[in-house]
């Protein structure tokens, strides 16, 4: 009797304990909604990744965080290339060059968790400022990793991934991942909470320390399960 009193006291507990999470941290629960506009919880980046096989409730997510993006249609281009549920970001708070920017759905719905909670963040801690726009080297390109003739594609080949490479200040300062990576005041330091941020919720984060073709970026995409290199 007394084994099944202490059970039943657990299961109540338990009970509490999740409810007072449902009002509190939601981004704590796997069956909750995914909030972009809400702080990066435990089962954030799962939701993030399961975004992968349901574009309705992919794009419910970005309207109801207020995002204003444009669905692009599908299209192929070849076996292996080509836009699926894919969506244009028609206005966001940071800039990005070049732009539209067109990507698929769980990827932007990364971006914005990314710019809002990560990025924009790190330059008002580290430099009291703004951040006002992001130069990236690229987003859809129908080709195989590293541009070799054969092996896998890139997520690149699929809209899935965009690599970031200058930051600029809203007072003009850039700060570049080529340039400023291995800067030991500021710039170092916020392109070590840009890249760390962005393993919190990207399915592969790969900068400088990667290899030498990740020098001058980060490549993210929204491929596999917190990839951080």
């Amino acid at each position: 009797m007394r084994a099944l009193l202490v059970l039943v006291a657990l299961l109540i507990a338990g009970v509490v304990f999740v409810r007072h999470l449902e009002r509190t941290r939601p981004q704590d629960l796997p069956w909750t909604p995914l909030d972009l506009t809400a702080p990066a919880g435990a089962m954030t980046a799962m939701k993030l990744q399961l975004l992968r096989s349901d574009p309705d409730m992919c794009r419910d997510a970005l309207a109801r965080a207020g995002v204003d993006f444009t669905p692009v249609p599908n299209r192929q281009d070849g076996e292996n290339c080509g836009l699926t549920d894919a969506v244009t970001l028609d206005r966001t708070r940071i800039s990005y060059v070049p732009t539209p920017v067109t990507t698929t759905c769980p990827l932007a719905a990364a971006m914005v968790m990314w710019e809002r909670q990560v990025a924009a963040p790190a330059a008002r801690r580290r430099f009291g400022q703004e951040l006002a726009s992001v130069r990236h080297y690229g987003i859809y390109s129908c080709r195989r990793l590293y541009g070799a003739s054969s092996g896998a594609f890139s997520e690149h080949a699929t809209a899935n991934a965009i690599d970031l490479a200058v930051f600029r200040l809203a007072d003009g300062r850039r700060v570049s991942v080529l340039q400023d990576w291995d800067d030991p005041g500021a710039k170092g330091a916020f392109l070590r909470d840009v890249h760390d941020g962005g393993c919190r919720l990207f399915g592969t984060t790969l900068g400088p320390e990667y290899n030498a073709a990740h020098r001058d970026h980060f490549h993210v995409d929204m491929r596999g399960w917190k990839s951080c290199r």
